[in-house]
């Protein structure tokens, strides 16, 4: 049988990867710089191929060194998962979780998910990052985080996805704009077009140009908003108009605004919130539980 790597060779190769300099990434590792040399010159061995370039000028990886720390990254997460069912088995809703939530969902939801995951789950901690939806996902992958909320459709082939409830989006515009005009808003090319847009990464901007079967919306001199609240803030000023999230009107996000917002003609266009993690993850348990309340909390506020 062939001789595999350790992972305490994988991490000084992902050690490596992240700071392209040998000095630094043993300062990393914990280790001298000789013992992580040698610990690589092993795994080039073990694997048969040359995974680093070095000069004295320069540290790079191989195209196969690239593609071994993908999957070494894999396998040190399946591995840390392993020794977290292990310890954690014996008290699941426990110690501390890394929830990621994407910013069109954190203000909506997280002000009355976190008092309710205190009160059912007194011993449990959740810590919390706000993200793009491709960053919360590479540091799910990485392990950096256990689960994150996100909004479908997004691309979650690799991940164990639990969608949880639909989210319709609704027309905002200025009070006396004739597109507000009605109770259920058919998205006309009249009003596609003046469309205003997050920046490039949310994916509440994919997902309003998928609403509205368009490619191109406004543009006001390369203007995009960085958060709903800006976009919001740029309808306000009459610049144009906004697909807004049901869950954001409903918060009050155009309160002491001259705005209106009115949900669009049925078939509606709408995302899927959905709680992800990796497939390989201890805390399946503490996953489907998080996905339970979040609903519960859902359904509480649509009574």
């Amino acid at each position: 049988m062939a001789s595999l790597p350790s992972l305490r060779q994988l991490r000084y190769l992902i050690a490596l990867a992240e700071h392209l300099n040998f000095t630094r990434a043993a300062e990393a590792s914990f280790v001298s710089q000789s013992t992580l040399s040698t610990g690589l010159k092993e795994l080039e061995s073990t694997l048969g191929v040359h995974l680093v370039e070095r000069d004295k000028q320069s540290v790079a990886l191989t195209v196969v060194g690239e593609e071994v720390v993908k999957r070494a990254r894999q396998v040190l997460a399946s591995a840390e998962d392993l020794s977290d069912f292990a310890s954690d088995a014996s008290r699941p809703m426990q110690g501390q979780l890394r929830l990621g939530v994407i910013p069109t969902i954190a203000p909506f939801v997280l002000p009355t998910l976190m008092p309710a995951v205190r009160q059912k789950f007194p011993e449990l901690q959740l810590a919390l990052r706000e993200d793009l939806t491709a960053n919360l996902l590479e540091r799910l992958r990485n392990r950096q985080l256990d689960f994150a909320l996100i909004a479908l459709p997004y691309g979650t082939d690799d991940l164990r996805v639990l969608p949880l409830y639909k989210d319709k989006f609704w027309l905002a515009g200025r009070e006396k704009d004739p597109a507000m005009n009605g109770r259920a808003i058919q998205l006309s090319t009249e009003w596609t077009e003046r469309l205003l847009l997050l920046e490039e990464g949310h994916c509440l901007r994919d997902h309003a140009l998928q609403a509205c079967s368009a490619t191109e919306v406004a543009n006001v001199d390369g203007i995009e908003a960085t958060s709903l609240l800006t976009l919001v803030q740029m309808v306000a000023s009459g610049m144009g108009l906004a697909l807004l999230p049901e869950m954001a009107v409903h918060s009050g996000l155009l309160s002491n605004l001259s705005l209106k917002a009115r949900p669009l003609a049925a078939p509606a266009p709408e995302r899927v919130i959905a709680l992800v993690t990796r497939s390989t993850s201890a805390h399946m348990t503490e996953f489907e539980a998080i996905a339970q309340v979040i609903s519960s909390v859902q359904r509480k506020k649509t009574k």
